[in-house]
């Protein structure tokens, strides 16, 4: 199986906060996983924690394509730093990096990764990984259990269903 490509300074175990979350799942159609997950304005209609989602010159996610959302009650700044579509043979790879301004005390830098990759059989794995690096990241770690891990989780679970629903 695949993994995540990560950037300088977001290695996980060298950040402040990493979190990892992954299913597999039969019968899902590759493309409609990624067309829900490409497009932040349906974010809100599966993922609870994801509002007021914005792009930048278009609907959906594409190579170094801005984009905003508010989640945990940060108002996130994104870029996509990865961009490639699945194929039937190659998973499907986005990255962006996140960002929240303020203070040293309030500044706040993700990378978050998905991978949406077929495998044998009629399945399909997603995954998803973030590090995190500031303040709030270390605040976010040091609480049990990690709020980003359960967010992550119904994250994953909502866009599953979604796609489940768009099938049936």
């Amino acid at each position: 199986m695949n993994a995540i490509r990560w950037p300088d300074g977001f290695l996980p175990g060298q950040a402040d906060n990493f979190v990892s979350n992954e299913v597999i799942v039969e019968g899902l159609s590759t493309e409609r996983v990624w067309s829900l997950l490409v497009t932040p304005e349906r974010w809100p209609e599966y993922y609870a924690n994801a509002s007021s989602p914005e792009v930048e010159g278009g609907n959906t996610l594409t190579e170094d394509r801005r984009f905003r959302f508010i989640t945990f009650g940060f108002h996130v700044e994104g870029r996509v730093v990865e961009y490639q579509s699945p194929t039937s043979t190659e998973p499907g790879r986005i990255a962006w990096h996140g960002w929240v301004e303020g203070s040293s005390d309030e500044r706040l830098d993700v990378h978050h990764a998905w991978l949406v990759e077929p495998l044998l059989n009629n399945r399909l794995r997603i995954l998803t990984q973030e590090t995190q690096q500031g303040l709030p990241a270390r605040e976010l770690a040091a609480e049990t259990p990690n709020p980003m891990l359960n967010a992550h989780q119904a994250w994953l679970d909502g866009l599953v269903s979604a796609a489940r629903e768009a099938v049936s």
